[in-house]
């Protein structure tokens, strides 16, 4: 406790000269604290969300498009690359741009970005795409251990 309570007051002390850089100050306080609920996916600075899933190409893509059905974001293009796949999509007010990069047979790495206009981007939108889709790979490796 003595070591959490210290890491606080460091952070703390961190954050007061950098009142005006928000970047900055969230940055220093999601590391010394902690990112809670959305463990496993990485953000970098622009917004954009990331995971490595233990799943294959084929399998992720499929959970893919279960998400954004399930969650009423319309699929505008679904093509392949070099890397693996691009899947382009669109919300109300919102842009989705989702990569499946192929790593091994059976892992895959999912970039996802959702733009608002032109310079905002949707982190929590972002992340809900890859823990949704992370849910259904979880349950259907369940279902097919189940299976054998």
């Amino acid at each position: 406790m003595k070591r959490y309570a210290m890491r606080v007051v460091i952070a703390l002390a961190l954050l007061l000269p950098q009142q005006g850089c928000a970047a900055v100050a969230l940055t220093l306080l999601s590391a010394g604290v902690g990112v809670g609920a959305s463990a496993g996916i990485d953000y970098s600075v622009n917004g954009v969300a990331y995971r490595t899933f233990t799943a294959g190409h084929d399998q992720l893509r499929t959970a893919v498009l279960a998400t954004l059905r399930r969650m009423a974001i319309t699929v505008k293009t679904d093509e392949s690359t070099d890397e693996g796949r691009k899947i382009v999509a669109e919300a109300i007010d919102r842009s989705v741009e989702i990569e499946l990069e192929r790593l091994t047979t059976k892992a895959t790495r999912m970039r996802v970005v959702v733009k608002q206009g032109i310079f905002f981007r949707d982190r929590a939108t972002a992340g809900e795409i890859i823990a949704k889709t992370g849910q259904i790979v979880d349950n259907s490796t369940k279902v097919t251990r189940k299976a054998n």
